[in-house]
């Protein structure tokens, strides 16, 4: 099967508050509140099958558009109006002949020409959640998991218009290939207000619920050894924030790794450069400088895709993240020198796919720059955005994803005791009752993905939707 005609039905757009446990901060926001949009799609096949397909993502404001004129409640309507243009142009183009030709005709029109001063990278929030949600349908409908739809190819992805680069590659096979591993590593996310140990955390900034607050608690009980590590782009500040986290990592008995995170703090690589050099030249910084995969969109995307980055690249791999905007962002970045591509499914389950075909393609080749794509976080939900995520990172073969969600919110806090249990019953791999609410299960640093191969796009429950606030798009 490479592709499955179907028609849309319907599309409805919910929304629930989320109220973080600790200010998680990063780029220019301390994030303390944010509400998560939820999407239920109807498809019906042309055999007369029906299925209801649904997602979720956190509505995360100052990440998809950073402008300081901008309020948190701005950024949270940009998101709103790219769901409702998504929904109304869906609706519009009605019958398809497979998922990603309906996405593929949309993307010129929603996020090429968002309109409604929505840049491309938020107004492709709107289309990547229905895309998850059309796909959970067309699975359901035809009985079938996530991987298994993939080795079908039953989205239909191709090249064409979007991704010209890939023409002659053998995308059937690619995806053919594809299945849940087991696990996957936690990589634990070190923001820049988190304390690092009892030491640092203030007596009235302690939560006291029970759970890790502390880098040094976090290790404790997940059992953590990756980390991604919080940038601000203020050499001296973020050297010594490095060698506090250094301090309590390089205590661990085995291998370690760490990525940092320049969330677009600097405005030239030779500012990057010369933090680079003051990690190797601090010897307090020696074995996190060895244990270093990456660095993830240090430059400002305004700037990021206009210069070479060839005088880091040098050092240590760049990666982009927020300059990830439009298809074609992957291969303009490395041609200036960066390594690879975060994927987020925020930002569309099919740039991630065809990303990490993009990747194999170049990894073929014999000399050259190698090309990674990376699993970076959100603060995804639990539920159906952390699952669904989770999964993506699963079949695209990447061993570590950053996974901060479970810290930073007390698990399903918000949602109703019998939809937290649902889930639980679902995956009990996945989940554990955690003070009182169902949250991630991360055991030895390690998240488990069995339960995840099931009919649907990784999820066996779903949301009590008559317990959600329909979104309110007339603002």
């Amino acid at each position: 099967m490479s592709g499955l005609p179907f028609e849309l039905l319907d599309v409805q757009l919910y929304e629930r508050d989320v109220t973080l446990r600790l200010p998680f901060r990063f780029g220019v926001v301390t994030l303390r509140e944010a509400p998560q949009a939820l999407v239920r799609v109807r498809v019906r096949l042309k055999d007369g099958r029906e299925a209801w397909g649904m997602s979720a993502e956190l509505m995360v404001p100052k990440w998809f558009d950073k402008r300081p004129q901008l309020s948190n409640r701005d950024n949270i309507d940009q998101l709103r109006r790219a769901l409702a243009r998504a929904r109304r142009h869906y609706l519009d183009l009605g019958r398809s002949d497979s998922a990603f030709q309906l996405a593929e005709s949309a993307y010129p029109e929603l996020v090429l020409n968002g309109g409604e001063n929505l840049n491309p990278l938020a107004a492709q929030f709107g289309p990547a959640q229905l895309d998850k949600a059309v796909l959970d349908g067309l699975c359901r409908a035809v009985g079938v998991s996530f991987p298994a739809a993939l080795r079908r190819n039953l989205p239909g992805l191709r090249a064409g218009v979007l991704t010209p680069d890939l023409a002659g590659f053998d995308l059937p096979g690619f995806l053919a290939g594809m299945s849940l591993p087991d696990t996957v590593q936690a990589r634990h996310t070190v923001g820049m207000l988190d304390p690092l140990t009892a030491a640092d955390q203030a007596a009235d900034a302690v939560v006291g619920d029970g759970l890790p607050e502390t880098l040094d608690q976090v290790i404790r009980v997940y059992g953590n050894t990756c980390f991604k590590l919080k940038l601000n782009g203020e050499l001296e500040a973020d050297l010594d924030r490095l060698r506090g986290v250094a301090a309590v990592i390089d205590t661990l008995p085995g291998p370690y790794s760490v990525t940092l995170d320049g969330n677009e703090q600097f405005t030239r690589v030779d500012q990057v450069v010369e933090l680079w050099r003051g990690i190797e030249a601090d010897a307090a910084l020696a074995r996190l400088r060895r244990s270093t995969l990456f660095i993830e969109q240090p430059i400002h995307r305004s700037v990021a895709l206009s210069e070479p980055v060839w005088d880091l690249a040098h050092h240590v791999p760049v990666i982009i993240d927020e300059s990830d905007a439009t298809m074609d962002a992957l291969p303009r970045a490395r041609a200036l020198g960066y390594a690879g591509v975060s994927s987020k499914a925020c930002k569309g389950l099919y740039k991630s796919l065809l990303n990490a075909a993009r990747c194999q393609v170049e990894n073929q080749r014999t000399e050259g720059l190698r090309c990674l794509i990376s699993g970076e976080d959100l603060t995804c939900q639990p539920g159906l955005a952390v699952q669904q995520d989770l999964a993506l990172v699963g079949v695209l073969g990447i061993t570590h994803v950053e996974r901060n969600g479970h810290h930073y919110v007390r698990g399903m806090d918000g949602a109703p005791k019998a939809e937290q249990q649902a889930f639980l019953d679902a995956h009990p791999d996945l989940y554990r009752m955690v003070q009182g609410s169902v949250g991630l299960r991360v055991e030895a640093g390690r998240i488990r993905l069995g339960s995840l191969d099931c009919v649907g796009y990784a999820s066996a429950a779903e949301p009590q939707w008559d317990a959600l606030t329909e979104m309110n798009l007339s603002e």
